[in-house]
């Protein structure tokens, strides 16, 4: 279940308001002692989080699914996407819903009998599950409380909502700062000391087509830099894969198969980011869902 994204803060009667986590969302499923997680793109990442797998299968019920998201958090408790990305610290999962508990299909259950059940499921949890902590009833103190907390944003969630697949207006998010994640359709050659490649070009889907959004050269170490070249390798092409022209006279195309998370301050008039920051590769989207304002 997906949250679609609105501009503005809001409160909404009957609604519940909670942290928007920085991480990778994860599917949890136990059966028995068999625990498996689940990323959004359907991969099994029950191996890269073995500690998460190993609590999970210590929890009471015998068979569980939960929905929640592997997050790194950094000292003042703000997880941090980057965090998770580049292995610096200890990944957590939190968890905000429940779908099955027990031989219980809770799907068809409201939200606010299925939080009572996550938290019935996990009131014992040990280290390293974390229950998602709800924020003010009010949605415009919630936002509030996020933004001087500096935390990615906020989502409100219809308390009498069904658990259903995709994306849905009863789940609301709101940000406070604006990163999102964005389709790598080439790079530029490296200028100066760099070296393997100068910037991204980044795009986002509108329908079938790629719609050119900038270039991002910031956020980068040596090793990243390294990895992310061998990584196109295979992807290069001869034509670009944007939808209209891009003015870069050294510019190499790849295929659009890599995802980015991308911070950055504002929109340009022109449908390009202003001051962007690379922040990572995400290997649960798919390049097809990834789209937005161009």
């Amino acid at each position: 279940m997906l949250a679609t994204l609105v501009e503005e803060p809001f409160s909404k009667a009957e609604w519940a308001f909670e942290e928007k986590y920085d991480g990778v969302r994860i599917l949890a499923y136990k059966e028995g002692e068999t625990v498996s997680l689940i990323s959004r793109n359907g991969i099994d990442r029950t191996d890269r989080y073995p500690a998460i797998a190993e609590a999970i299968a210590k929890l009471a019920p015998s068979t569980l699914a939960v929905d929640g998201e592997v997050v790194v958090f950094d000292p003042q408790k703000v997880s941090h996407f980057q965090l998770l990305q580049q292995g610096r610290g200890r990944p957590q999962y939190v968890v905000f819903d429940c779908l099955h508990y027990d031989g219980r299909d809770l799907r068809d259950e409201p939200l606010s009998a299925r939080r009572e059940a996550l938290e019935l499921a996990v009131k014992s949890a040990p280290s390293p599950i974390v229950l998602a902590a709800r924020m003010a009833s009010h949605g415009l103190a919630a936002f509030q409380d996020a933004t001087e907390r500096k935390l990615e944003g906020v989502v409100g969630k219809n308390l009498s909502s069904r658990y259903t697949e995709g994306r849905t207006t009863e789940w609301l998010k709101v940000k406070v700062h604006q990163e999102d994640e964005f389709v790598i359709g080439g790079f530029t050659e490296p200028a100066g000391s760099r070296h393997y490649f100068g910037a991204l070009l980044l795009g986002l889907y509108a329908g079938d087509q790629l719609r050119y959004v900038g270039k991002v050269g910031s956020g980068f170490d040596q090793k990243t830099l390294r990895a992310l070249h061998g990584k196109f390798q295979r992807l290069i092409r001869n034509d670009s894969p944007f939808s209209a022209g891009v003015d870069e006279r050294a510019a190499t195309f790849v295929s659009p198969k890599l995802v980015a998370q991308i911070s950055f301050t504002e929109w340009t008039k022109e449908g390009k980011l202003r001051h962007p920051v690379y922040l990572g590769l995400r290997d649960d989207k798919d390049p097809r869902d990834v789209g937005g304002k161009a």
